[in-house]
């Protein structure tokens, strides 16, 4: 099985990759997060996911340890297969998915682009207790709640919920002590450009 990968990125689309490791070109699946992560690099390292059936062996890569577990998680799910999980972690980020499933947020899982309620309950039930265990996530963090409330004020004032998460998220990462107040303020001279 193939865990790691690292070499030139020779082609990039926003689901699919070739990472040329030594002479052999990979065609690896990406959720957009990972896409939007190394869509600059020239060489590139990813954390594998292989999957195998009978008529195929597929790849599917992640930016981070914790995406690739996130996704091992969501594809032990009943219903959920490796596409719809790579989609799935293309229509929100890892952490917000986390906490959507802890607070049992059925309204944010159903949001993303290919489930419906059904799915969302079941992901909610079979995954709450197993989120915790994701590595290098801090559970119950201040970030995440702060980043909520932002997405949620942002949202209410009328702003695309892709772009809210988006700006919330490149605030945060610029400024991880940054209090709700300046969030939102600065995200909406940011929105208001």
């Amino acid at each position: 099985m193939i865990g790691y990968l690292s070499g030139k990125l020779l082609s990039a689309k926003p689901t699919k990759i070739i990472i040329d490791v030594n002479g052999v070109g990979y065609l690896v699946n990406i959720s957009i997060t990972t896409f939007e992560k190394i869509t600059d690099l020239k060489e590139v390292s990813l954390f594998i996911y292989t999957s195998v059936r009978e008529d195929a062996i597929t790849l599917f890569g992640f930016f981070s340890e914790n995406e690739k577990e996130m996704f091992e998680l969501l594809i032990s799910v009943n219903g959920i297969g490796p596409k719809l999980a790579q989609s799935i972690l293309s229509g929100i980020q890892v952490d917000e998915l986390r906490q959507a499933i802890q607070s049992s947020d059925i309204t944010r899982i159903v949001a993303v682009p290919g489930i419906g309620r059904k799915t969302a309950e079941r992901l909610v039930v079979e995954l709450r207790s197993k989120v915790d265990s994701l590595s290098g996530i801090e559970s119950g963090s201040i970030s995440s709640s702060i980043r909520g409330e932002a997405i949620a004020a942002l949202t209410t004032l009328g702003y695309n919920l892709k772009t809210a998460e988006k700006i919330t998220r490149d605030l945060l990462t610029a400024d991880s002590k940054i209090t709700i107040e300046d969030l939102i303020r600065r995200a909406l001279s940011l929105l208001n450009r």
